[in-house]
């Protein structure tokens, strides 16, 4: 059984539709990659799935639970972490408080912590009484991988985490998120940073429209530059 499922979901912002019929599925320890322009619904199906944006149609289902409608916060208990685009982190609080707010300890007492966080994020811990609205772009991203970690979630939903970012500091970031998934943490990756996508994903998902109009592996990708050229090229 797959980890997780998403099925014909569709979703809307007001009346104006952005997904239709979205369907894939994540199996455990997996890196699936949602890639696509700007605008083509990676970010939401991203907030379908966590349900801040709630699917009007189709179902999600995560280890067996139907959470198609359950609220964000459920869905959260349930083993699922978010790091949204905009980071989000509370600027008027230290690394730690920001790590702290957002502790929650597995079932089994094991798990992320801070000490497992700063070993895998060790500038972190260096800093980690400096307020959060003075780091730079790449340290901020850190910090909220690193908060959704204290959650101890089983799936990661990382959206556009090279966005913004210099080209040394994601590289960085990429050997970060290949440790997490070697670690066997399943990833949900929406990004248009095709190099590091195609250097973590197991199964990649191109995306046009609202709707999925590709589905293929990284060596399949690099074998189809039409591909690419198609639904990638600005």
């Amino acid at each position: 059984m797959p980890q997780l499922e998403v099925r014909d979901i569709h979703t809307s912002y007001g009346l104006s539709k952005v997904l239709f019929g979205v369907s894939f599925d994540v199996e455990p320890g997996e890196c699936v990659a949602l890639i696509g322009r700007n605008g083509v619904g990676k970010t939401t199906t991203m907030r379908s799935i966590i349900s801040l944006t709630p699917a009007r149609q189709g179902s999600i289902v995560f280890e067996g639970t139907d959470i198609t409608h359950l609220p964000t916060h459920k869905i959260a208990h349930l083993g699922l972490g978010f790091v949204p685009e905009e980071r989000r982190i509370f600027p008027e609080l230290t690394v730690w408080e920001n790590l702290d707010i957002a502790r929650r300890k597995a079932p089994d007492g094991a798990g992320w912590a801070e000490d497992q966080v700063f070993d895998l994020f060790p500038d972190l811990g260096q800093i980690r009484s400096r307020l959060g609205g003075v780091l730079s772009g790449g340290q901020q991203q850190m910090l909220t991988i690193a908060r959704s970690l204290m959650g101890n979630p089983r799936l990661l939903l990382l959206d556009e985490p090279s966005e913004g970012l210099a080209p040394r500091v994601v590289e960085t970031l990429r050997d970060k998120v290949k440790q997490l998934k070697d670690s066997g943490l399943s990833i949900i990756l929406a990004e248009q940073n095709l190099k590091f996508v195609l250097h973590l994903s197991d199964r990649c998902h191109i995306m046009e429209k609202g709707e999925i109009h590709y589905s293929g592996t990284p060596d399949d990708l690099r074998a189809n530059p039409d591909i690419l050229e198609r639904y990638l090229t600005l």
